[in-house]
């Protein structure tokens, strides 16, 4: 049966066309969970809008043995539960299915890997056996073991022909060392240029269009620097706890977890400079460039300017939560931090004296991104002797998730004889302008790596540079325990420590608006 797909080209979010070519796709940890959840439901759904090539196959590999109708049964109950769009088209996924075979194989048995690569060759179209992303859903430990066993199979090859593409997923390393020696692996039988580290936070649409915003419009572009801005927030707050990811936690923590990656996204695509264009090597430079702008810290600055904090038993949304050091899986002495509030300066041109404050935490009030950029304050002296408050300074809001949107925070009259201001809020939601379609990260960021746009992926400089951020905060704490004033009750917005944060520079959190 023919692919539903009558196009090789899609359709990009700027009215480019996008030429997708033939290719097949290898999911390594076929039978892990982000298949089953993200994988197959993206890319049934880019099938079902007829975004996918014309000629494709998916490759699942794995230890467990199976068929190809069995894993293919598999991923049908799985998609049953996690596709975003319900039910299920039986049409579709009966189309789609015939593009999925299984390949059953040990990650560090050679002969498996040849018996991919005589599968591939097996699908009669040259490019389905030249033209291959390599999707790696397993433990960054055995990314050095597949990268070698692929390229000794000869289906990987830094020149021609045809194209070859590793895709890999976070944590990328623990540290800067661990970084280097990953990007070393996937870099000796690669290019640079054919590795896609994936930050699914830059598949979201909201993120994305954070660089449309601010090069669009110029009414806004203009205000987006020192002159203007008084300070920045991004907030990423979760509602639930650790849950049963404790021994990870344990590793990790907050700033690993989140600010190695997300938050340092966030900041480089909300501060960088203007690109030359939108070309990926030209984004990606300016982020770059903006990550190495913010100033280093030693100890003393981590002592001053990063706050971490731990929860304790609390109530969220009236349902009672336990201490972190109650979880499954965690030392109960734990010092590891699941909040964290920092104040980074970045030494340029556009940003000097500028704060930017970042904080994110587990078990907070409620689950929400978004970046607040807090305007200066108007002069008080026109309006001090007729109005009993203090002018609000104007400020706009990211909403990255949920309830997606822009806000615009400015000062209006209150109807009525007397001279009274207030804040009001000009706000436009993506629901209510675009409708309530907004595409998974996956399948944006997967139909990128076929594509070979890298602009939505992080290169390896870019890991690099944010790990030496993390690392020299995580060595401001070493062999520091947690304060009083660095705990706080599940269900708040973090520990005092981080209002002291602000504080000191006469600024205070907002909280997140749910529209």
């Amino acid at each position: 049966m023919s692919n539903l797909n009558s196009t090789d080209k899609v359709t990009g979010g700027n009215g480019n066309q996008k030429h997708l070519e033939t290719c097949s796709i290898v999911i390594f940890g076929a039978s892990g969970d982000l298949t089953a959840r993200k994988l197959i439901p993206a890319l049934y759904h880019l099938f079902k809008e007829n975004l996918m090539p014309p000629t494709f196959r998916v490759v699942g590999f794995a230890r467990r043995e199976k068929t190809d109708a069995s894993w293919r049964q598999e991923l049908r109950t799985a998609l049953d539960q996690f596709s975003r769009t319900k039910p299920v088209d039986d049409k579709v996924w009966s189309a789609f299915a015939e593009h999925i075979s299984y390949c059953q194989g040990d990650l560090t048995d050679a002969a498996a890997y040849a018996r991919l690569e005589k599968m591939l060759g097996s699908f009669g179209d040259l490019a389905l056996h030249e033209n291959l992303l390599f999707y790696l859903a397993i433990s960054p430990s055995q990314f050095g073991v597949v990268v070698e066993q692929v390229h000794g199979a000869g289906l990987l090859k830094k020149d021609g022909p045809g194209w070859q593409r590793i895709v890999v997923e976070k944590p990328f390393g623990h540290d800067l060392a661990s970084a280097k020696t990953l990007n070393q692996e996937l870099t000796k039988y690669a290019n640079e240029s054919q590795v896609f580290r994936i930050d699914h936070y830059l598949g979201k649409e909201t993120v994305q269009n954070i660089l449309m915003f601010r090069f669009s419009n110029s009414i806004f572009e203009r205000l987006w620097n020192r002159e203007s801005v008084d300070h920045v927030q991004i907030t990423v707050s979760e509602k639930i706890g650790v849950g049963d990811r404790g021994g990870y936690y344990e590793e990790a923590g907050a700033i690993r977890d989140m600010v190695q990656n997300h938050m340092l996204q966030v900041l480089a695509l909300i501060a960088m400079e203007p690109p030359v264009s939108l070309e990926a090597e030209s984004v990606r430079n300016e982020k770059v460039k903006l990550l190495k702008s913010i100033r280093p810290l030693d100890s003393e600055d981590v002592a001053k300017q990063v706050v971490r904090g731990q929860y304790f038993a609390g109530t969220v949304n009236g349902q009672l939560r336990p201490g972190y050091r109650q979880e499954t899986k965690v030392k109960p002495d734990s010092n590891v931090e699941t909040f964290v509030a920092m104040k980074f300066l970045i030494d340029n041109w556009r940003w000097s004296g500028v704060p930017f404050y970042l904080r994110t935490g587990k078990n907070l009030p409620q689950s929400a991104s978004e970046v607040r950029i807090q305007f200066r304050p108007t002069p008080n002296v026109l309006f001090a002797a007729q109005c009993d408050s203090h002018v609000d300074a104007n400020a706009l809001t990211l909403r990255l998730q949920p309830n997606e949107g822009i806000s615009l925070r400015f000062n209006g009259k209150v109807p009525g004889s007397a001279l009274g201001l207030r804040p009001v809020r000009m706000h436009f939601s993506y629901d209510a302008e675009f409708g309530a379609y907004t595409p998974e990260a996956y399948e944006r960021l997967l139909l990128e790596a076929i594509a070979g746009d890298a602009t939505l992926f992080i290169r390896r400089d870019e890991v690099e540079t944010a790990w030496e951020i993390v690392d020299s905060i995580r060595a401001g704490w070493a062999n520091k325990p947690l304060t009083n004033r660095e705990f706080y009750a599940a269900g708040t917005w973090g520990p005092i420590a981080a209002e002291d944060l602000l504080a000191q520079s006469g600024h205070v959190w907002h909280e997140p608006v749910v529209q």
